[in-house]
Parts: structure tokens; C-alpha cells; sequence
């Protein structure tokens, strides 16, 4: 299971596009807000999400972690010990964990990052602390996938995919969807 973190405030670009993603991959996906079952976007868009924080664990059988970024997003998912437990269980259990935008700076800040090439939305890079910092658009290190915004979005989905299925499903969504 795939596990998307929604709190509010949270960009709406980087979840929708990286939901739809892994949903063409046929990836078990399930969002899950913080605090509630509906979740408010930075931008007003209002999300219903699969569960709520209250109703998951890590006993589930967990793929993946995904952090969408936003403001406040951000800051309403590194202040949530939900999120956080769940990272320190995926960090210590190599589950993958991805970050877009300014999310990285959450793991960055547990120390998830040291050592680990890795991007975030430019202003954040101090929060990445010990990291690598990269060029590129979207970045994988090991089990950790950062993206620098929402305008990498489907790259930061197609990534994932790669990382959870093969490239060969990633190629062909990306072709389906008529990304460069």
C-alpha cells in the first residue's frame, strides 16, 4: 500500500498529479488526512481523502510514503506524529520514501537525508541537512525520491512508478500521457 499524506495547506498540483500517476500504474494508493477525512489545498481545493490519520498503521503493509508540499502543508505534516512515526517506521524498514517541493525539508530535518542526493523547492535546501544537493528536477537516492515543485509533479509520479513497478511501466505512462 501506498500511503499519500494530505494536511492542509498542501499543494494541490503535487498530490492530484502524482495520485493520477501511480493510478494509471495500478498501484494500490490510498491518501490519508491529517486530522480529518477532508483536507483543504493551498489553493482552496478541497480533497476527500481514503482515511484518516486515526484509522491507519504501521502494522499495514506499506510500500511507500509520499509528502506533497504547500504552505502551510508542509509544516501541518512535519508537526503531525503520525507522519512522523510513520517515517521513522519507513526509514528503518527501507520503505520508500518520497517528497516534493517543500517537503523534503521534513525528512531532511529528521536526518533522513545525510549523505543522499536529493532537491527541494529552491529556499528549502538548508532544511536538507547532510544532503547532496542536485540540478536535477526530480532525484532518487537509495529510498528516498525529492522533486523540486508541482511542475515536476508527473516526473515525481513516473519516478515513483520506476521505483515501486519498472521503468517499462513508467515509459509507457509517460508516452500514454504525452510527456515529453
Amino acid at each position: 500500500m501506498i500511503y499519500m499524506f494530505l494536511a492542509n495547506g498542501f499543494e494541490e498540483t503535487e498530490a492530484i498529479a502524482t495520485a493520477d500517476v501511480l493510478l494509471r500504474a495500478g498501484l494500490e494508493f490510498k491518501t490519508v488526512g491529517i486530522g480529518c477525512d477532508v483536507i483543504t489545498g493551498t489553493h482552496g481545493i478541497k480533497i476527500e481523502c481514503d482515511l484518516c490519520d486515526c484509522r491507519v498503521s504501521t502494522d499495514d503493509d506499506i510500500s511507500a510514503i509520499i509528502l506533497p508540499g504547500g504552505m502551510p502543508g508542509t509544516t501541518n505534516l512535519k508537526n503531525s506524529m503520525v507522519v512522523t512515526s510513520f517515517l521513522d517506521f519507513a526509514s528503518q524498514n527501507n520503505i520508500l520514501i518520497c517528497a516534493i517541493c517543500a517537503a523534503p525539508s521534513i525528512i531532511g530535518s529528521m536526518g533522513f537525508l545525510n549523505g543522499k542526493k536529493a532537491v527541494c523547492y529552491p529556499g528549502f535546501e538548508g532544511e536538507l541537512k547532510g544532503a547532496i544537493l542536485q540540478n536535477e528536477s526530480v532525484c532518487k537516492d537509495g529510498n528516498y525520491i525529492t522533486a523540486k515543485g508541482a511542475g515536476v509533479a508527473i516526473d515525481f509520479g513516473l519516478e515513483i512508478v520506476k521505483a515501486l513497478d519498472s521503468e517499462e511501466k513508467a515509459i509507457s505512462i509517460r508516452e500514454s500521457m504525452q510527456c515529453r
